[in-house]
């Protein structure tokens, strides 16, 4: 009984909810990074308000792609999924966000809609991984998902049906990125991402002319320092930097883990509308991100408490022993 005591103090019988527990440097880089997501939706904003959605997302990838692959080799990845990660990752997912902001959807919706992922993810988490989804979990996306039913209740013209479904698109896509890096178990990140990123570029360039009957030349010879500065925000310490971190958090912890941290973007790009953008505060609003901060504390604190409470258990145990 007392090796068990001692065990169970030590941290040794506990097995994590989610799976790996994540360290404290860890979680530091990942709400970092969830911060500087948060923020591109208000660069997007500035972008797409000077220029075509789709040229922007693809100037975006351009800049993303050159020079980093003149200095990073190939990573050891069949060319068939850097190109379909490339494709669903420009077009899919950033293709279809900036059009949703640029059909009218404020910065902060469609940085939630986008979170939809989140449901998505955890879904395909369990389909293809074969995850485990604890209580605590499921009682944080139930609290999520009620967040998200409120947006839909806005009525201050920051949400459109249209931007909507762009964020809904791109949603299913940022799942759909997330899944195959957890199944290809990707070990030089920087370069995967930085070589997908040469695939996204011409299609985008060919949906601005077929969607949206904008030339790539047009666009380009207005191109101001706003817009320019909108593209290398979001192409290095957004795309580059934010995605290699993301994705090698990716390789270590579950799409069940990593999955809510992505609505703590949401909050961060909210702050970035109100600071940038003078976003009203609705109750709606007030209520639906207070829903998903609620949503995402849940489940990372549970296991903190199951910490605190096996050893005391055991404890109790032994003293009756």
């Amino acid at each position: 009984m007392r090796k068990k005591l001692i065990a169970a103090m030590n941290g040794k019988s506990i097995t994590p909810i989610h799976g790996r527990s994540i360290s404290p440097i860890h979680l530091i880089i990942i709400v970092a990074i969830t911060c500087l997501w948060g923020f591109n939706f208000s660069v997007i904003k500035a972008g797409v308000d000077n220029i075509d959605p789709f040229i922007l997302t693809g100037l975006r990838f351009t800049f993303a792609a050159f020079p980093a692959i003149l200095f990073v080799r190939k990573p050891d990845v069949r060319w068939f999924y850097i190109v379909l990660y490339g494709i669903t990752f420009g077009v899919g997912v950033w293709g279809m966000m900036s059009m949703s902001i640029y059909t009218g959807l404020s910065a902060g919706i469609a940085s939630i809609i986008l979170e939809f992922s989140a449901f998505i993810s955890v879904l395909m988490g369990m389909v293809f991984l074969k995850e485990r989804i604890s209580t605590s979990l499921k009682l944080g996306l139930i609290l999520s998902l009620l967040g998200l039913v409120f947006i839909a209740n806005i009525t201050d013209g920051s949400v459109t049906l249209v931007g909507f479904i762009f964020a809904f698109i791109g949603a299913i896509g940022f799942s759909s990125i997330s899944l195959m890096v957890k199944k290809l178990a990707i070990k030089d990140m920087f370069a995967f991402v930085a070589w997908s990123c040469i695939f996204a570029p011409l299609p985008l360039f060919a949906m601005a002319y077929f969607v949206n009957g904008v030339s790539f030349y047009s666009e380009l010879t207005t191109l101001n320092s706003t817009a320019f500065a909108s593209v290398l925000f979001q192409a290095y310490p957004t795309t580059l930097l934010g995605y290699w971190v993301w994705n090698k958090m990716l390789t270590k912890y579950p799409l069940s883990v990593m999955s809510p941290f992505k609505l703590l973007v949401p909050i961060f790009a909210l702050m970035g509308s109100v600071i940038f953008y003078d976003e009203q505060l609705e109750i709606n609003k007030i209520i639906a991100f207070s829903l998903i901060m609620a949503g995402v504390l849940i489940p990372l604190l549970a296991p903190l408490f199951m910490r605190l409470k096996v050893p005391l258990v055991a404890l109790k145990r032994f003293k009756k022993s």
